[in-house]
């Protein structure tokens, strides 16, 4: 019999993971409480309780060829770095190609989900979903919970001496939408995270003053890179990764801190860590541009809050009207029991991210909660390719026992890389995660083995960026189309660019491409020597 599985959000995790299980031969059911796809990236103007909400403006961090999911590029004539509603645009004509809609229902909420009492037998679940005020009970051979980590804001009030003395306005980044409201306010954004920071500089060009706190620092990088190609594809490539991991701690925050450092120094603008541990670098291009005009104050950590001013940790006091806490989020899941997963965002309990250890089967999966240095959306697509296979019974998972001491082993490597400030627990690097779950899927490709049969797209696999169609070369779900999408990258990174057509004597390629072509001339000069 064909098996049946529940997933539970229709954002780009969900979609994914259905795609991934029609590609499997299951059948699904996708549950989504609003009234359309998209998640996260699907704006609205109010507040939806358990659901990720973003600002009007907001931009992606990651270029489109590093977020695009594996086997469906992102039209070529999108640009780069897409707006919110151009990755709702793609995440429907994703839906729309692989006919994901049928198998979703909108506007419908997941009250609950529960092992059967024969669970331990048959591993199935029963489901409780509400529509319209109607309750429906349902049984699923597998679960994937896709709801994501934007689910419940972290508002750290308790540590805010003083903030119950406040009588301006004070809230939490998630309600913030547009810059309206704001004119000749002074403004106090508290967290130098991406949205703290694109809030800041959004709102420096209307309000009367805007303060960024922050407690640790934060490493500062431009969405273009060598050459003005998008930073994503430049610095996340198998050859750096594996030199990055490869070399010391200190001397890697030392190369990363002075690369960094080129474009300005950022103890100057007050941005600089105050400690070396790896933590999810902030992309804005804005941000020293307002710090150097004057329209956003870098401040430390506020001491002390009153009725119309905050005092901070240097001593220093400034009159405030509005107070936006851009303090990230906590995962949330209030459809299954504490018994089943206790969610948080500083201890990894899942066993390589995607699976609770101590179930008797491995038929309830957690696909994105995780924060890759880097995109989400093909990385949890990965996961559910791995999490269908396991559910169709061609994966296997090892015993409890090297389940469990996978998850401790992996949360000491975590805290020695990472550190442990809030959030730091589902940090992964991202090229050394998916290549580890490729390898449980046997999707990984084989550099060595391309160097013989295919010695151009080997070395654009390993010295270029790392785009996800590297993981359809070969293996369970091989796409035709991921070697041509490969070698055309750059094609599709210029096309949206280069709109006026001008006379350049030469084209200039990014570093690692050029090492790739050096390493290329290399290999046949050697061959030809050798005859």
């Amino acid at each position: 019999m064909v098996k049946k599985v529940a997933v539970i959000g229709a954002g780009c995790s969900g979609l994914g993971a259905v795609k991934c299980c029609l590609e499997e031969g299951l059948e699904p059911t996708c549950f989504e409480k609003s009234d359309d796809i998209g998640g996260l990236w699907n704006f609205k103007e109010e507040v939806e309780e358990g659901r990720g909400s973003i600002y009007k403006s907001l931009v992606t961090n990651g270029s489109k060829e590093m977020m695009c999911y594996s086997d469906f590029l992102i039209p070529d004539d999108f640009p780069n770095y897409l707006h919110n509603s151009k990755v709702l645009e793609y995440l429907k004509l994703y839906a729309k190609h692989f006919g994901l809609m049928e198998h979703i229902k909108l506007k419908t909420k997941v009250c609950m989900v529960k092992k059967r009492i024969d669970y331990s037998i048959t591993g199935q679940w029963e489901v409780v979903t509400e529509t319209d005020g109607k309750q429906e009970t349902a049984i699923f051979d597998a679960v994937m919970v896709c709801s994501g980590t934007y689910v419940e804001p972290s508002l750290p009030l308790e540590s805010c001496y003083g903030i119950e003395r406040f009588k301006g306005k004070c809230f939490h980044s998630q309600e913030y939408k547009y810059p309206d409201g704001f004119k000749g306010k002074r403004v106090l954004v508290v967290g130098i995270g991406n949205s703290g920071a694109d809030i800041a500089t959004e709102l420096s060009h209307v309000s009367a003053k805007v303060l960024l706190s922050s407690r640790r620092g934060a490493w500062i990088m431009s969405r273009t890179g060598e050459g003005g190609y998008p930073y994503g594809l430049l610095f996340l490539t198998r050859f750096k990764t594996w030199l990055r991991l490869s070399l010391p701690n200190p001397v890697v925050f030392w190369l990363v801190e002075r690369h960094l450092n080129h474009r300005f120094d950022q103890s100057n603008y007050g941005l600089q860590r105050d400690s070396n541990s790896w933590k999810e670098i902030l992309v804005s291009d804005d941000l020293p541009y307002c710090i150097i005009r004057g329209s956003v104050v870098v401040k430390p950590s506020v001491a002390e809050f009153s009725e119309s001013s905050v005092t901070f940790d240097d001593g220093t006091s400034e009159d405030i009207d509005i107070i936006i806490f851009a303090t990230g989020f906590h995962p949330a899941f209030p459809f299954l029991e504490e018994s089943v997963i206790k969610p948080s965002i500083n201890k990894c309990s899942l066993y390589k991210y995607v699976f609770p250890p101590d179930l008797e089967k491995p038929t309830l999966s957690f696909i994105g909660m995780i924060k890759p240095i880097g995109s989400i959306l093909n990385t949890a697509e990965i996961q559910a390719r791995w999490a269908t296979r396991v559910v169709r019974g061609l994966n296997k998972l090892p015993s409890l026992e090297k389940r469990l001491e996978e998850i401790a082993e992996r949360s000491k490597m975590v805290t020695k890389r990472y550190g442990t400030p809030q959030g730091n627990a589902l940090q992964i690097e991202l090229i050394e995660y998916r290549d580890e779950i490729a390898s449980e899927i046997g999707v990984k490709p084989n550099i060595f083995q391309l160097l013989l049969t295919d010695p151009v797209l080997a070395l654009q696999v390993f010295f270029g960026a790392c785009t996800s169609p590297q993981y359809r070369l070969t293996g369970p779900g091989k796409w035709d189309g991921a070697r041509n999408a490969i070698l055309t990258t750059w094609d599709r990174v210029v096309k949206p660019t280069k709109t006026r057509v001008t006379k350049n004597k030469y084209r200039s390629f990014p570093l690692s491409t050029q090492l790739g072509l050096l390493c290329l001339f290399t290999l046949f000069a050697f061959v030809f020597l050798s005859d």
